[in-house]
């Protein structure tokens, strides 16, 4: 039988978590600049010890079952969250946003993602406390998330984000043009809204497709809310740097997108087995528990998780070493004249 948590521990975490995440809001909007890959580098060696550390103190808290799933659940959201990067990576490219105040955008699209990861952890704990059922519900929808990550790209997300900012721009005026950080600024004597607006909007929509389609992938790993979302922030932790180490490199890892639809049809199985496993549904085996589907564990599920991120990675960086086109790994990255002309290529 799992030990529970300590209140305190649980309580204690969310406010530590909380005062991080403020800080690291406070810091972007005061310090904005385009961090050096030694910082960002500093920065996500720094967020991954911290989820680390966690770990290990919910091992000595808790036991062996309650580390393993945060580790399993933390790296099944990171891995999410990285194909959630690369649709940050088009947004900011499609919408020009000058790369100086990208750090103040990316935070926003962040908070955004962890206020709707919590509504629908809520909501998802609620489901599972009431209805057994709702593991085939989200198993099968894992499975086909799977089956359009593997097959689809982002387009229709792209189609239908075109179509919302086509009819905002009908109904309040928008500039053209950046006034820094700004959401608002004054031309020709009127208050208008920056482009800012459309960006923050496309990356709510993002978030809030990624929100829906990572929560039933941790509840396959953890039933314990606390775990999912402490995985979910510690996931989202990093990311701002994280965008600025890969770069465009993350558009390279062709391979990456297969390792996530691995995953997420691994874990939409797992949890099809633990409902037929629990069922009750009674035109399934006449209602009756299936004694004899396995049940998948948790450290199976991380050995999984783990080979079909690093398979999908080291196949990728091959493919990008062989590739005549390819740029070279850690080469700059220039998004606007201004960075052209301090850095000027040779």
């Amino acid at each position: 039988m799992e030990l529970a948590l300590p209140v305190w521990f649980e309580v204690g975490s969310l406010i530590v978590l909380t005062a991080i995440i403020l800080f690291d809001l406070v810091l972007a909007y005061k310090r904005p600049h385009i961090p050096s890959t030694k910082e960002s580098s500093l920065w996500i060696a720094f967020y991954v010890s911290l989820a680390l550390v966690f770990a290990a103190m919910m091992f000595l808290l808790g036991d062996a079952e309650h580390g393993g799933q945060f580790i399993a659940g933390w790296l099944t959201e990171y891995s999410l969250s990285i194909d959630n990067l690369f649709v940050f990576l088009i947004i900011m490219s499609r919408f020009k946003v000058p790369r100086k105040y990208q750090q103040e955008v990316l935070m926003v699209g962040i908070v955004i993602a962890l206020i709707l990861r919590a509504i629908f952890i809520l909501i998802g704990a609620v489901l599972i406390e009431n209805l057994s059922w709702i593991f085939y519900i989200f198993g099968l929808f894992l499975l086909y998330t799977a089956w359009q990550q593997a097959f689809t790209g982002h387009e229709e997300e792209e189609e239908s984000e075109n179509k919302i900012i086509a009819f905002l721009r009908r109904r309040i005026s928008i500039t053209e043009q950046f006034d820094g950080g700004k959401l608002r600024t004054v031309v020709d004597g009127k208050k208008v809204f920056t482009p800012i607006i459309i960006v923050f909007l496309a990356l709510g929509t993002t978030d809030l497709v990624f929100a829906i389609d990572s929560i039933p992938a941790i509840f396959g790993i953890t039933q314990s809310p606390f775990i999912v979302f402490a995985a979910n922030v510690f996931a989202l932790m990093g990311l701002r740097q994280l965008y600025f180490l890969l770069g465009d490199l993350i558009d390279r890892l062709v391979y990456l997108k297969y390792g996530i639809a691995f995953i997420l049809a691994f874990i939409g199985v797992k949890l099809v087995f633990h409902a037929l496993h629990e069922n009750e549904v009674f035109f399934i085996n006449g209602g009756q528990h299936i004694e004899w589907i396995p049940e998948i564990g948790t450290w199976m599920s991380l050995g999984v998780i783990v080979g079909a991120m690093a398979i999908a990675t080291i196949a990728s960086l091959i493919k990008l070493r062989r590739s005549p086109l390819a740029m070279p790994i850690g080469a700059p990255k220039f998004d606007d004249e201004e960075d052209e002309e301090k850095h000027p290529r040779a």
